[in-house]
């Protein structure tokens, strides 16, 4: 069972806002896209600065819809959700020791979605660097040694991490050396996510229990976009045009990890509307030319708003 309760009425608002996203892009085909949607009734137990214990928070029941949410899909950027809570835990346990370039990585790999500062921070987590290819007994230890952010999440006994792998860095132009050859020879070592394993990752952060509520926190602040159209002019990568966070009044607070390549757009976002119920919202989009197409994900998010604002 997912992590998020079966809903009656959630499962007839999602299956009318897929319709009509189908219907306004027709070219968007039905295993092009997967969708998990949490909705957060009251007494609203994530945003709280970990108010809840990890035992209470997990105790209380959340609604949910899903639409291919157990697919293992490509996540591009948003695999870097994974890392930051991974690399809290490792500062939290003493593993790695903090310093101001590592702050300085973390800090890039989730507001800027830099792909040089997430290879650090996945070299600093796995002991491993990348380079020219091993030899065999030396690829083997290197191998074992990058699992082991994926021997992590498995400790969590999840039901939505069992079939994700977080083990591969992001790149610009792509992999070279070991880092090609531990891809495998067509690519079946990729990184990939569900949008039901994104969304657990993501309720946990802004439920507070994730590592830690004080790491949870840090990680919020992260995570937080600003929606006002002259900073969204200022970056022009900005995580929110082309993705969920376009679709939002400007009264919203965004909280979101997007994902972008030539094959994939991708968002996960906490959403907080006033006089709407808070929100989760994870949508992974597939192939050409959807993943070109800005305005699908705003479309979506635009959707969900609307059906959040009518919720009984």
């Amino acid at each position: 069972m997912p992590f998020f309760q079966r809903d009656e009425q959630l499962e007839q608002l999602g299956d009318r806002l897929l319709e009509a996203t189908w219907s306004e892009f027709p070219g968007l085909a039905r295993n092009q896209i997967a969708l998990t949607w949490v909705v957060y009734d009251d007494p609203v137990p994530v945003n709280t600065g970990g108010a809840l214990t990890p035992h209470e928070f997990w105790q209380r029941p959340v609604r949910g819809f899903a639409y291919r949410g157990v697919e293992c899909i490509y996540p591009a950027s948003v695999v870097k959700l994974f890392y930051l809570v991974a690399v809290y835990e490792w500062l939290e346990k003493g593993m790695v020791t903090q310093s101001d370039e590592l702050d300085r990585a973390i800090r890039d790999m989730i507001i800027d979605s830099s792909n040089d500062a997430t290879s650090l921070v996945v070299d600093v987590l796995t002991g491993t660097t990348s380079g020219p290819e091993l030899p065999s007994p030396p690829f083997e230890t290197w191998k074992n040694q990058r699992n082991m952010v994926n021997r992590y999440f498995q400790s969590f006994n999840w039901e939505e991490l069992e079939t994700i792998n977080v083990n591969q860095k992001t790149w610009c132009d792509g992999p070279y050396g070991r880092e090609r050859a531990f891809l495998g020879e067509t690519m079946d070592n990729r990184n990939r996510l569900t949008t039901n394993a994104t969304a657990r990752l993501l309720h946990s952060i802004i439920g507070g229990v994730a590592v830690s509520a004080r790491r949870s926190q840090t990680m919020m602040d992260l995570m937080k976009r600003s929606l006002h159209p002259a900073d969204l002019a200022a970056d022009p990568e900005n995580q929110v045009t082309g993705f969920l966070g376009a679709g939002l009044p400007q009264t919203a607070q965004l909280w979101s990890k997007a994902g972008l390549t030539s094959r994939v757009r991708h968002d996960a976002a906490y959403i907080e509307i006033p006089d709407h119920r808070p929100y989760l919202l994870v949508v992974f989009t597939e192939d050409k030319p959807h993943s070109q197409n800005e305005a699908i994900l705003p479309f979506v998010s635009q959707q969900v708003a609307a059906a959040v604002r009518g919720l009984s």
